[in-house]
């Protein structure tokens, strides 16, 4: 699926600059019959260029170093004049000049041998459209996180109310995305089912979609099956977007396969990604104590130490929007 991505972030680099050179073409056409002087100006500069490019191969008899400082002179005094007639007659000093939509790579998705920002923003975005998680966010955002749902009552085995455990919970939610260029915080959200887990974990990753973060949100089960695209088909694009997102959120562990490979694998990921300071998001089910049955102590030590931990609790929210919509 991934290669898939790959392939068509390829052919949208390739749009955009067919695209940027054919805009060119026609901005330099309107040049050329409105202000031919200009367009001369142009191939001049374009023949110093290649001129310049040149002198480095071939013989010089005069002094190379006079020689090539008289040439990027001329050149810089030819595409002075050139700005200076187009700003004359209304158009932009770099009219001329082949726009691009990413400076740092020049469209390409490669600055060297290392894919650029935006190729990794473009893979984010086609893996988003082309996933549930895009309708899904349509209705599960903060705009619809409704407290109601959460009791004011204050059973003796908590704290306080569920309303006043959640209020809290969202406060923290609100801040993360907030500061979360600043943050530095994970955050393991643990309790019983239907308490908002998910549905939480789904609105910080839509508010953090839409302000240009990259975000992976995976299930513990599809989260396994990438591990293993990863550790035995050498997936190394989809290894550096889940190690380097901004965001991975894990929703429901414990429900995938338990085994000495997932166990293995989930613990060198949260490892590595604590060691980068790459910030993770994890919901569960199980209770701390359940957690810790499972999984090694190495892996319940970074959970329960590099983790903010969030119960959540209270009466199944899907259980109460079902009666509610029988009702209606």
């Amino acid at each position: 699926m991934i290669k898939k991505y790959a392939e068509e972030i390829e052919k949208m680099y390739s749009r955009i600059r067919e695209k940027e050179e054919a805009d060119l073409k026609t901005r330099k056409e309107e040049i050329n019959t409105k202000l031919p002087a200009v367009i001369s100006l142009d191939n001049k500069i374009g023949k110093l260029s290649i001129e310049l490019s040149l002198s480095m191969f071939k013989d010089i008899k005069q002094d190379r170093d006079t020689y090539i400082k008289t040439l990027k002179n001329q050149i810089t005094e030819l595409r002075i004049e050139r700005s200076e007639m187009l700003s004359a007659n209304g158009y932009p000093i770099d009219y001329l000049t082949l726009k691009y939509r990413c400076p740092k790579c020049k469209d390409t998705g490669y600055i060297g041998t290392q894919k650029c920002s935006c190729y990794k923003k473009y893979l984010i975005k086609f893996y988003y459209d082309d996933s549930e998680l895009k309708s899904l966010l349509k209705l599960n955002n903060f705009d619809n996180f409704d407290i109601n749902f959460y009791s004011t009552r204050k059973n003796p085995t908590e704290p306080e109310s569920p309303r006043k455990n959640i209020e809290k919970i969202f406060a923290k939610a609100i801040n993360f995305v907030s500061n979360f260029d600043a943050s530095s915080e994970n955050f393991l959200f643990y309790g019983s089912s239907g308490t908002g887990k998910t549905f939480l974990c789904q609105c910080i990753a839509k508010d953090l979609l839409d302000k240009g973060h990259l975000v992976m949100y995976k299930t513990s089960d599809d989260l396994i099956h990438s591990l293993k695209k990863i550790r035995f088909d050498g997936d190394s694009t989809l290894e550096d977007l889940i190690v380097n997102c901004d965001l991975l959120i894990i929703d429901d562990l414990g429900t995938e396969q338990i085994n000495d490979f997932s166990k293995t694998e989930i613990f060198n990921l949260l490892n590595k990604k604590i060691l980068l300071n790459k910030k993770m998001i994890i919901s569960s089910n199980l209770t701390l104590e359940e957690l810790s049955r499972i999984y090694s102590e190495r892996m319940t030590s970074r959970l329960f130490g590099d983790f903010t931990l969030c119960k959540f609790y209270g009466d199944d929210i899907r259980v109460k929007k079902n009666l509610n919509r029988m009702k209606d």
